[in-house]
């Protein structure tokens, strides 16, 4: 796994991942500008719970590679028209916006700040996932159980081994319950033998092909 400071030195890995912005939700919530696409220069500081200073610096120190991931410096026409379509109302002669990927690339590059650093680490921890359990890369054997598959398996098991004891044991030292708590484990039971035949259907149907008739498809009959 690659550490989280590594995105603070390396130019291509940053590169490699600037289209995820979804991992900035996923976070923290951001704030867009009216329009849905953009954030200020204060937005993004406040997103990242730092100063505006801290921000402006950071642009200065790597305008170019920000330039690339949608920063801009809006002036004269280009920054009327935004404002007539935003409907910012601000004095300012000059107007900084980020786009989403922006504000990611900031995260990848931004130091003194925790929502930062949990961004670049969700986003490494991301990208590693995909790159492990890519289907071309790294296939997967094909006895491999899916997520929804090891879930259903281990509610199942935790129902059958600790849960239905448990009722069994209250049952026999309870007097005045003794009817509800049979109720309760019966309603157990059904739920654990309703997630056994789903797993037995989900193999039935995930199972080998190749013995299948195709539709349509006639067979002759074994004599």
């Amino acid at each position: 796994m690659i550490n989280e400071s590594v995105l603070l030195e390396s130019g291509s890995l940053r590169s490699s991942v600037r289209n995820r912005t979804e991992v900035l939700d996923k976070v923290k919530a951001l704030s867009l500008l009216p329009d849905g696409m953009h954030v200020t220069t204060a937005m993004v500081a406040a997103y990242f719970e730092v100063g505006l200073e801290a921000i402006k610096s950071l642009v200065k120190d790597h305008r170019a590679e920000l330039e690339t991931n949608g920063y801009r410096l809006l002036a004269g026409d280009e920054l009327r028209s935004f404002k007539d379509l935003s409907g910012i109302q601000s004095r300012t002669r000059s107007f900084a916006l980020f786009s989403r990927r922006a504000v990611l690339n900031v995260a990848m590059l931004l130091r003194d700040s925790e929502v930062a650093r949990q961004v670049r680490t969700y986003l490494l921890d991301m990208e590693y996932l995909a790159r492990t359990q890519h289907p071309v890369d790294n296939p997967l054997p094909r006895d491999t159980r899916s997520l929804d598959d090891r879930i259903d398996q281990r509610i199942t098991h935790i129902l059958g081994k600790t849960v239905v004891p448990m009722f069994n044991a209250l049952i026999e030292t309870s007097g005045e319950h003794r009817g509800e708590l049979i109720a309760l484990r019966a309603g157990v039971q059904t739920v654990e033998r309703r997630l056994r035949h789903h797993h037995a259907r989900l193999q039935r149907l995930e199972g080998p092909r190749e013995d299948r008739p195709l539709a349509g498809v006639w067979r002759p009959s074994t004599p």
